[in-house]
């Protein structure tokens, strides 16, 4: 496994990172491929051993189930000192007007209900989900630097926002002198690049980790064009990213399989390869519901697509439509 600092900071985390969406109890969540407790462990353990250090959740995920799980894996399987644990805050966890967002109260309320849930005194990274429209920006950065410094996280990050909207956030924590952000988690693969346009160079600029969410498209990249799933079936995420550029985004997908044929390696291999090429992109978050989707991920760090590959691989793109800002 390689590691890397996160941004600007002296934080290591592996290349990858074990994106924990997956485990769960599925009739408490919208998506019902998720695996119980006793199929995620050993997901979990096989992480650790292949070098990960790096465990994405959420508090809605599963409505908290997902943090569970997880907290109890890594107590059980792994040194919590080693071990860079984040979570994320901002989708209703209860009903109510005080229920969701980013306010103060909520996220004051959510951080403690989380490290509960995860069995621990601190999160590594705690980050907002989604940008809250409803809520002064200078109110939720003052909110998570007090979190910082009361020792309840060590570093905080950002997910799915417009370029604009991560500035605002950075100056207003520079302007006051409060914690900044560290990392941007976006959605990013080869089937939506929107991020190139300003994100990225934005992250790259301010020294900003990248850890794309969703780097194999739902699986899309990994699949022949006709073949389903039962996550492909039932997940109505996943169709609202993409189905709206199916027609297009086949021609990419196509390409993938031709790289994969002619380098005699999985598709999944050659779609995060290209993805670890990107810059500044640090460590792409990778869902997994079966031991060879770990292996197969880990494998990805030793290819190198040439750039005649990645200009092939990239070609066929057209602009997309903006999902996931809101």
């Amino acid at each position: 496994m390689d590691y890397v600092k996160l941004g600007n900071t002296g934080l290591d985390v592996s290349r990858l990172c074990l994106g924990c969406m997956g485990f769960g109890v599925a009739e408490r969540w919208i998506h019902q491929w998720v695996l119980n407790e006793e199929n995620s462990r050993p997901i979990i353990k096989k992480a650790l051993e292949l070098g990960i250090n790096f465990f994405d959740t959420a508090n809605v995920y599963s409505d908290g189930t997902s943090e569970e799980i997880v907290g109890r894996a890594l107590k059980d399987f792994a040194n919590r000192d080693e071990i860079v644990l984040a979570t994320k805050v901002y989708f209703p966890m209860h009903e109510g007007p005080n229920g969701k967002g980013l306010s103060r109260k909520h996220i004051m309320s959510e951080i403690d209900k989380s490290l509960k849930r995860l069995g621990t005194d601190y999160v590594d990274l705690y980050q907002i989900h989604r940008w809250d429209y409803d809520t002064p920006i200078e109110e939720t950065m003052e909110a998570l630097h007090d979190i910082v410094k009361v020792g309840k996280a060590r570093y905080i990050g950002a997910s799915a926002m417009f370029a604009w909207q991560f500035q605002k956030a950075l100056h207003t924590a520079e302007r006051n002198g409060w914690t900044r952000f560290v990392s941007m988690q976006n959605h990013l693969n080869l089937l939506y690049r929107e991020e190139e346009r300003e994100m990225l160079p934005l992250c790259k600029e301010e020294k900003i980790g990248v850890i794309p969410y969703s780097p194999l498209a739902s699986g899309r990249l990994t699949r022949d064009w006709k073949e389903t799933t039962y996550r492909s079936e039932t997940d109505e995420v996943q169709k609202s990213k993409y189905d709206a550029t199916a027609d297009a985004d086949r021609f990419i997908v196509e390409r993938v399989a031709e790289i994969a044929e002619k380098r005699n390696v999985p598709r999944v291999r050659v779609a995060l390869a290209w993805l670890l090429q990107k810059e500044p992109v640090a460590a792409p978050i990778v869902g997994a519901t079966k031991i060879s989707h770990l292996e197969d991920a880990v494998a990805a760090l030793s290819l190198q697509l040439t750039q005649e590959e990645i200009a092939f691989l990239e070609e066929p793109y057209v602009p997309h439509p903006i999902v996931g800002h809101k």
